[in-house]
């Protein structure tokens, strides 16, 4: 009997992937279409010039091979060449430090130190060890190259080669305190024995002669058990900066099992621990160097550094405590002359950042920038992690940084003396990756100021003043400039077409504004076989009477079958209804063959994307499950009330983030949504991390009437419509753990309308194309079975 259930079982299988198949009338078949690349192309990625600007390399595989290889396409001969295993070792890093005058720059690859002579072009190799080497920077006025090597710091002498170990992190030999009684034995002993005495005198003798030697050396500095990150000296090569992180006792992380395994048995790995952790502690020190002194940096005249949080005041009973506020602290950020230091500091609440003036001298801070938000802080260029992006003007007086100040993510200046702030762009757009031209005379930066869904690269003078684009193509323009700023490697895909590398003339500087050209053809035979669709970028109403961006693929009115899908993008703060290439290539070909099929799909920019300024990011804020979910339930409604949408055949389907959508909509608006597939879903935000869940939900025990509403589980009841749950059993991500909960509190409320489909070999981001291929065929069943039986 067992093993002809299992036979049936399998039978039924294969038959729901040949009835998927056999009602599909779409040109495409689900199969082909979850090959992802290797259907739709090896597509081009991390553009990089030479030193000398006359070869642009990239990342692409148009062989097919197992994995990227380097290329290079000469600019003067317009040939592009697979990259040998000898140069591409040899190329320097795209990332690194420059001198002052844009002479040398230094940069970390392979775990070694390096530096290049740009005019000459010569690459001198200052590390060669087994060991890791990073983080390098100028010091001593750009006479010495700074570097950390096992947690301390070390200097290169450009000029003598000599390397020089700065600081000593040891902890300090605990020394076993005498008995009363034993210390009156040691000073006996040495009362009776005139041998012993001398000895003594010799060793005491030795010690001081020591300690001279000592003073020579590095001091040594006792971590007190903390671990050491952000080490960096000053230009003047006078102090080192230092961070101390203090962890909490060990989290208990999740058991994720791994059943199928190469050695046959089940092999655990432990995977992260649940929102809530104790924070870890970070401080700040300075290490004089000539003066061998390691003080503190002083954060307790940080205004609103004793902020209690609004949302507090819904639990008056309940005693808020939270005694040290700050997180992780990055920077200094150093002038080119080295007179000034700026500190980027965040905290363990993700409710402020703070941008301050640091004295080395003697560690003390000057408030300069105070960003708060009630919700968290966050957005383009912000941060929220770590540090945002901020760094000096040429004047060595004024710092630049972002802020949401306004509500939109835009590039201020700061001059360090007077405070006096000037916002240097302005209105409802946002600005990308900005950075200043060689010649510190201009900016160069991404916004999306045309449409949120279009993103082009622009150039504006240094002080502020007319935005001049660059870029024309409608879509998404990665810009890479070439050294010398006469060239842009661009990165460029629209809705229906894949990313592509361009080459175009830099504008600025240039006679003539010649247009882009494509320089590589990565698209297979079979993915241009297909006519794709260019989905309209549609707004509609919400409840609150914000206008909510979607993407809507419409069927030809003679295949029309008045059902509707809308589909959840992942990741809560993410971009999908815009107009290039998305990072959702595969659900987008599935769009096209749900539409070839009669469906109409709108894919929506919920409260909580990105692109629409803070706040949208932070309208789920308490509340996941809340403004995200009802702008789902609208556009469901929109489709009804415009497109003749039938209200009992919309679906609606999504991973990670919009698998959670998926469920809520399928618990709380059941009379909405009568089909469902919840893809590597949350079910419980408990159950997540503290790093993403934290800051939208607070944590469990200070805000539980956060996390009660925003959590499926506890809306598990209100299951009417049909419901796929597909989640990959080795997701240390969103652990399975939690569909597993969900499925036995389903089992428990005796609901029978729901199925679960389990990947042993998947993680959070599916691989392989057979389960991609599974998951999609169940999908489309799904929606065909529930949505327009009879």
């Amino acid at each position: 009997m067992r093993n002809l259930w299992f036979l049936s079982s399998i039978l039924l299988i294969n038959l729901a992937a040949c009835f998927a198949q056999e009602e599909n009338k779409s040109p495409l078949s689900i199969k082909e279409i979850m090959q992802g690349d290797d259907f739709v192309g090896q597509l081009p990625s991390s553009p990089q010039w030479s030193l000398n600007g006359e070869t642009l390399y990239f990342k692409w595989n148009p062989e097919k091979a197992f994995s990227d290889s380097l290329y290079g396409y000469n600019v003067k001969q317009a040939r592009i060449e697979k990259t040998d295993f000898e140069t591409e070792y040899a190329l320097p890093s795209p990332w690194g430090v420059f001198n002052k005058d844009h002479s040398l720059k230094i940069y970390a690859k392979h775990g070694d130190i390096f530096m290049v002579n740009l005019k000459t072009n010569a690459i001198t190799q200052i590390t060669d060890t087994e060991a890791y080497e990073g983080s390098p920077h100028f010091t001593d006025h750009g006479s010495k190259v700074a570097y950390v090597k096992d947690n301390n710091m070390y200097t290169w002498d450009i000029s003598s080669g000599t390397t020089s170990q700065l600081t000593k992190f040891k902890a300090k030999a605990t020394e076993k305190k005498k008995s009363t009684k034993d210390e009156w034995l040691y000073n006996d002993q040495l009362e009776l024995f005139d041998v012993l005495r001398s000895r003594k005198a010799k060793k005491d003798e030795a010690e001081k002669l020591n300690k001279r030697y000592e003073a020579k050396a590095p001091l040594p500095i006792d971590p007190e058990g903390k671990s050491i990150s952000n080490l960096k000296i000053s230009p003047d090569g006078k102090y080192i900066t230092y961070l101390t992180i203090k962890h909490p006792t060990a989290k208990e992380g999740t058991i994720v099992p791994h059943f199928v395994t190469e050695s046959g048995y089940t092999e655990n790995q432990n995977t992260r621990s649940k929102v809530g952790d104790e924070p870890s502690e970070y401080e700040m020190f300075v290490y004089d160097i000539a003066n061998r002194k390691v003080y503190p940096v002083a954060l307790d005249n940080l205004e609103g550094l004793d902020y209690v949080p609004e949302y507090t005041k819904d639990y008056p009973d309940k005693p808020y405590e939270n005694k040290n506020r700050i997180g992780y602290i990055s920077g200094p950020v150093w002038s080119e002359d080295g007179k000034y230091g700026v500190l980027d500091i965040n905290t363990n609440d993700y409710k402020d950042r703070w941008i301050v003036l640091l004295n080395p001298r003697d560690g003390t801070v000057k408030n300069l920038d105070h960003q708060h938000d009630q919700a968290w802080i966050a957005g383009p260029g912000i941060g929220g992690y770590r540090g945002g992006a901020l760094g000096w003007l040429p004047d060595d007086k004024t710092i630049w940084f972002q802020s949401e100040k306004t509500g939109y993510s835009h590039l201020y200046v700061m001059d360090v003396t007077s405070k006096k702030a000037k916002a240097l762009t302005s209105g409802k757009f946002e600005i990308y990756n900005p950075e200043i031209s060689k010649d510190g005379s201009r900016w160069y930066f991404t916004a999306n100021k045309n449409h949120p869904g279009d993103r082009q690269f622009y150039t504006m003078p240094i002080g502020g003043g007319k935005l001049v684009q660059l870029t024309q193509m409608t879509g998404n323009n990665e810009v890479v400039l070439s050294p010398d700023e006469r060239n842009m490697a661009i990165l460029y895909s629209y809705s229906n077409k894949p990313t592509e590398l361009f080459l175009q003339p830099n504008p600025v500087g240039n006679n003539s504004r010649e247009s882009a050209k494509q320089l590589t053809f990565s698209t297979t035979e079979e993915f241009k076989a297909y006519n794709w669709r260019d989905p309209e970028i549609i707004t509609f109403k919400a409840q609150d009477g914000e206008a909510v961006h979607a993407r809507l693929y419409r069927p030809n009115a003679e295949v029309k079958n008045n059902a509707a899908i809308i589909f959840v993008h992942g990741a809560g703060y993410l971009q999908n209804a815009h107009k290039w290439w998305s990072s959702y290539f595969r659900e987008f070909m599935f769009h096209n063959l749900l539409v070839d099929n009669g469906y109409t799909v709108l894919d929506i920019d919920y409260r909580g994307s990105a692109g629409y300024g803070r706040d949208w990011r932070t309208g789920i804020y308490r509340h996941m499950g809340g403004k995200d979910l009802s702008d789902q339930v609208d556009g469901a409604q929109y489709l009804v009330n415009n497109l003749g949408i039938d209200q009992e055949k919309v679906g609606i389907y999504g991973g990670s983030y919009g698998g959670f959508i998926t469920l809520m909509g399928m618990f709380t608006a059941p009379d909405t949504f009568k089909a469902g597939a919840a893809i590597r879903s949350v079910g419980d935000w408990a159950a997540y991390n503290h790093g993403y869940t934290a800051r939208i939900l607070n944590t469990p025990a200070t805000d539980s009437l956060a996390f009660k509403r925003s959590s499926p589980i506890y809306f598990a009841d209100g299951l009417k419509g049909d419901l796929l749950i597909l989640h990959g059993m080795v997701d240390d991500n969103v652990h399975f753990q939690d569909m597993v909960r969900l499925s036995q509190r389903l089992i428990e409320l005796e609901k029978h309308n729901w199925e679960m489909a389990l990947y042993p070999v998947e993680r959070h981001g599916f691989v392989e194309p057979s389960s991609w291929t599974d998951e999609y065929t169940r999908i489309y069943k799904l929606f065909q079975q529930s949505l327009l039986k009879d």
